[in-house]
């Protein structure tokens, strides 16, 4: 079995870490570089930058964030938010970030993913989706971080982006985000079943035990924690030990 990687999501408003419930109700929790220093020396495998206001402004605003993560920082490094044109990912990339997300911008125009993947490899495009449960076992994909709905099925926009061309999936449930009480187990099976491009899971631990259970029962290649670690209820190393006590396979 392969070994399952941690990655750090940090949601960045104006230059400060944030965390919110269901993407909602932002707080300040910190400064985002001490933060990703902190959990690279800690032994986090990834981490995700996202810009959380760059909906509103059309742009991402955090070159300058990750021209300085960098200078400290040698593990991947994911953007999203704001991801608009090829010039966006080229100056994504030339800042240091390893991959960029993707989410408003592939929907409105879904040849986006096809073109940034010739130009850039699979390798380097994340397609962000975020779900919200509207009927059973059925997830419509949302936008503009978590606050428009589009209409189109979580399941079936997972299978597309993945003939478009990305060489990943970051999935959110906007329903368990932020509120640390477990994953959305469904949400990541229907998913998983039916893509066979690395999946991310994002939104709802709370504790170790929640990442022990979701890894138990489906086949993510990897989960994105926020508020467990940006509030230092466990370590980073604390979860990979109780991953390793339940025989998952993570990088020590």
């Amino acid at each position: 079995m392969p070994r399952v990687r941690l990655i750090a999501r940090i949601d960045v408003k104006n230059e400060f870490a944030i965390k919110g419930i269901h993407l909602e109700g932002l707080r300040k929790v910190g400064n985002p570089n001490l933060m990703a220093l902190d959990y690279y020396q800690d032994g986090i495998d990834e981490i995700v930058f996202m810009d959380a206001v760059a909906a509103y402004y059309d742009r991402n605003s955090l070159n300058s964030l990750i021209q300085e993560a960098c200078k400290n920082i040698f593990v991947p490094i994911i953007v999203g938010g704001g991801i608009r044109t090829i010039e966006d990912i080229q100056k994504a990339l030339q800042s240091g970030a390893d991959k960029v997300a993707i989410n408003t911008k592939s929907i409105q125009d879904p040849s986006f993913i096809s073109r940034a993947a010739k130009i850039f490899g699979s390798q380097c495009i994340v397609s962000s989706i975020e779900a919200k449960l509207v009927d059973n076992n059925k997830w419509e994909a949302y936008v503009e971080n978590g606050r428009e709905p589009t209409g189109m099925d979580v399941v079936e926009w997972a299978k597309r982006v993945e003939e478009l061309g990305a060489g990943e999936i970051l999935l959110t449930s906007i329903d368990k985000e932020g509120v640390k009480k477990g994953f959305d187990i469904d949400l990541y099976q229907c998913v998983v079943s039916k893509v066979s491009i690395p999946v991310i899971a994002s939104g709802g631990a709370g504790k170790s035990e929640d990442i022990v259970e979701l890894l138990k029962q489906v086949d993510v290649d990897a989960v994105a924690t926020a508020s467990i670690i940006h509030y230092k209820s466990e370590s980073i190393q604390d979860i990979k030990g109780k991953l390793l006590e339940n025989q998952i396979q993570v990088r020590v």
